[in-house]
């Protein structure tokens, strides 16, 4: 009856919209700078979310902005770095990949072996974007990247990059 369906596609992308939608309910609506852009990959189903090995070399870092920048306006581009793996969109099960996610103020970092959560302070770009504009506030911001894997769950180890503070004027 099933056969030649699409029903495991069909039932992982309401589970996703369930996600997405709890997200919302919390107060944690999508950004247009930083959307999820969940791909699929039917293989997996949702009791199989796991960390993914991280490639053993890999690094994500800040192209720009630069530790100690100062910026005079209130839009801040990013442009984010990876090496030791690629980056590929979230729902792409691909081998020693992820996407970016940036945290911008965050002070305690959340668990890193759950999907991290989408929020004003944890951006998700999952849509494989390599880069943003930020609209931040006068004042000293902290930024942090951390790489993804195809379910939004940090790699093990984690691959993050250091902190750095800016400076809007």
């Amino acid at each position: 009856m099933f056969k030649g369906s699409r029903l495991p596609q069909a039932i992982l992308l309401v589970a996703s919209a369930m996600l997405s939608l709890t997200s919302m309910a919390d107060g944690h609506a999508d950004h247009n700078t930083g959307g999820h852009g969940h791909g699929h990959n039917p293989g997996h189903e949702l009791g199989s979310m796991a960390q993914s090995p991280a490639a053993e070399n890999a690094r994500v870092y800040f192209v720009e902005p630069v530790d100690g920048q100062v910026i005079s306006a209130g839009e801040v581009q990013v442009v984010f770095g990876l090496s030791g793996m690629v980056v590929a969109p979230a729902g792409s099960d691909t081998p020693n990949s992820g996407h970016h996610h940036l945290l911008i103020d965050v002070e305690q970092l959340p668990d890193m072996r759950m999907p991290l959560p989408a929020s004003e302070n944890i951006r998700h770009y999952g849509k494989g974007q390599t880069e943003t504009t930020l609209m931040l506030a006068p004042g000293r911001h902290r930024l942090q990247l951390v790489l993804g894997n195809y379910a939004h769950i940090p790699h093990n180890p984690p691959i993050m990059s250091e902190v750095i503070e800016i400076t809007v004027k």
